[in-house]
């Protein structure tokens, strides 16, 4: 039996470790909650109480951190000094390209396999096993990344070599979050012109405003039952996510030189309406800032 140590049970490693138990596997799961511990438990995992103990015996570490210094952090002085050699390390996490190859340099001096692979999908893909993973690895060592993490995933892409899952991940996001915005203008100023939400979406969805910020996660509640505006913006993907994707994306752009205006007023807007409480709901509920709703807090 595969023996997986799962590092990070937030809204998005919850379901993916679960799913890793699903498939039959020995899931040694940590995370700092014990409220999300104790859930993973009760999918099947077992419960570790740190890094250290999770990661050594195991076959694979997957981890899934808030950012770049924890990645860095836990792998540096927990995962490298206490994991197998023989392990292979995957990094879901979103960070910048820098953190991801400067961990995968540690982890190759230290005699390890590993990858970053950054998801896309969010919690009911995660929950769902539905992922779609951009990984960027050695390519002797794909398939086995690809075999791993088969129970979370729709789709597994090697974007390139080390750093270039990262890379993938915050432009992939970047398009996500200014494509959203258009959206939210358009159904915004539908609204205005006295144009049913509904009608407009029959019409954009079959005409060149399609996109997927429209038809499979359309912010007008209704449409799509299963996107987050018929849940009052809860689940789905954050806010405080989405800004802190384009915040990445930013800082990569000014370090390579690249030009995004748009990504720059896309971030800007999610810092606004982050900062008007909406830090929380999901990212497509900026349609409620453009609406006027939203209140300052």
């Amino acid at each position: 039996m595969t023996r997986v140590a799962f590092i990070g049970l937030g809204n998005m490693g919850g379901g993916m470790a679960a799913n890793q138990a699903k498939a039959g596997r020995e899931v040694m799961a940590f995370d700092l909650s014990a409220a999300a511990l104790d859930k993973a438990a009760a999918a099947g995992c077992g419960k570790a109480g740190s890094v250290a103990e999770a990661v050594k015996t195991a076959d694979a570490v997957i981890t899934m951190l808030p950012a770049g210094p924890h990645v860095r952090q836990v792998y540096a002085e927990q995962i490298l000094p206490n994991a197998p050699k023989t392990a292979l390390l995957i990094d879901c996490s979103t960070i910048d390209v820098e953190s991801a190859r400067a961990v995968a340099a540690q982890a190759k001096a230290a005699g390890f396999r590993f990858a970053d692979a950054p998801v896309s999908g969010g919690t009911a893909a995660a929950e769902a096993g539905t992922l779609a993973f951009m990984v960027g690895c050695d390519e002797a060592d794909f398939g086995a990344v690809e075999e791993t993490i088969a129970p979370m995933s729709r789709i597994t892409i090697r974007a390139g070599d080390h750093g270039a899952g990262q890379a993938a991940k915050i432009c992939n996001n970047m398009v996500l979050g200014i494509s959203m915005i258009g959206v939210c203008e358009a159904f915004a100023l539908a609204e205005k012109l006295g144009l049913d939400g509904e009608r407009f979406f029959e019409i954009a969805s079959k005409s060149s405003g399609q996109c997927w910020s429209l038809t499979s996660y359309c912010p007008w509640p209704g449409p799509v039952p299963t996107a987050p505006s018929n849940r009052g913006y809860e689940g789905g993907f954050a806010t405080a996510m989405m800004l802190k994707d384009l915040k990445l994306a930013q800082e990569a752009a000014a370090k390579a030189g690249a030009a995004t205006p748009l990504g720059a007023t896309a971030e800007g807007l999610y810092a606004l309406f982050d900062r008007l409480g909406g830090g929380g709901r999901d990212f497509s509920a900026i349609l409620e800032l453009l609406r006027g709703r939203v209140p300052a807090q």
